[in-house]
């Protein structure tokens, strides 16, 4: 018995601090939208009441079309919330109320062009568009490091352009991380994940989760659930050979018919209205990957500053704001 004691005593030792090592929080992400105006307290406080430990603030850049190379940002002709001064002020208005940050800037195509299609037609535009991307994430990657915003996501959906040029984008890895010293994350379609090559190089494998789902009119819990086991699959294999944990950059559904078949859709002609398809089809997300330990959370799309002026039953877009699927947002995000 003599023998065995100190073995015992480890044992039972390690088993008592295990069970006092928390488990990694999850991110309970909002996409909080840019706008024309500084945003105060009144603002925020939305946030912190659906239990919100993340926000992602994201200016913007713009470019003229698919083929331009020219992206054009931090002007005064932007909206104040796309600006580097703007971001700013709405990462230290959060930051104020112990929200962390994720800074994501995001490309704007004229005309809503999906930024995954942006390829240049020559090698000197594929230069010429290296030099203005460069320009525009270094620059919010000083402003990442300068409020110490705990994560920084640099790029969404930009496949073409990836796929295209991947030693741009290791070097560009190298430069951000010389300036940003918080966690990276890419956003890359939902479609188009498994191709990303600098995975690796980041801390997070960032998706934007626009999986289809269900054909359904109102989807079944039980569909949904079953309509995500071979994206599930697809994504945990990723995981498992990048070992890198999983971070849904955007996730969301909009309050429509048929909202987990395209999900991806932000056609704002479809006026149909459905409620209760766009909290089922949350809760089915919730339930697959919210419990999951290789899954870090994610940022619902999308989450106004206006809270009392946005939202509700009339709206048929992605945000859950004054709607049944805040409650659920609210409730998912208050077990961590």
């Amino acid at each position: 018995m003599s023998k065995l004691f100190p073995t015992l005593f480890i044992v039972v030792f390690l088993m008592s601090c295990a069970a006092i090592i928390p488990t990694q929080e999850k991110i309970n992400g909002v996409s909080f939208v840019a706008s024309p105006e500084a945003v105060s307290q009144e603002h925020v406080n939305p946030v912190v009441k659906v239990n919100a430990n993340y926000a992602a603030v994201m200016p913007f850049g713009f470019i003229r079309d698919l083929q331009s190379p020219e992206i054009v940002h931090n002007t005064d002709r932007q909206w104040f919330g796309e600006t580097r001064a703007g971001a700013k002020q709405y990462i230290e208005m959060l930051h104020k109320n112990n929200i962390k940050v994720m800074v994501k800037p995001q490309i704007w195509i004229w005309r809503g062009e999906f930024t995954g299609h942006l390829k240049m037609e020559s090698e000197d535009s594929w230069k010429a568009l290296e030099t203005s991307y460069e320009s525009f994430i270094m620059e919010y990657a000083e402003l990442a490091e300068e409020v110490k915003a705990d994560m920084y996501c640099i790029g969404t959906e930009l496949n073409a352009f990836v796929s295209a040029r991947p030693e741009f984008w290791n070097q560009l890895i190298e430069k951000i991380k010389t300036i940003y010293k918080g966690k990276l994350t890419y956003a890359e379609n939902w479609d188009t994940f498994a191709n990303v090559p600098f995975w690796k190089a980041l801390d997070f494998i960032g998706i934007d989760a626009y999986f289809p789902l269900s054909d359904e009119k109102t989807p079944t819990l039980d569909s949904l659930k079953l309509g995500w086991q071979p994206h599930k699959e697809k994504i945990l294999k990723l995981h498992r050979e990048i070992d890198k944990p999983i971070l849904f950059t955007e996730f969301g559904y909009r309050s429509t018919n048929f909202t987990a078949k395209e999900p991806w859709d932000s056609n704002h002609k479809k006026k149909d209205m459905n409620l209760e398809g766009q909290t089922i089809a949350l809760q089915a997300l919730f339930d697959e990957f919210w419990q999951e330990d290789w899954f870090a959370g994610g940022f619902i799309w999308k989450w106004f500053h206006a809270h009392d002026r946005v939202g509700g039953k009339n709206d048929s877009q992605f945000t859950p704001q004054n709607k049944p699927a805040e409650e659920l947002v609210r409730m998912t995000y208050s077990k961590d």
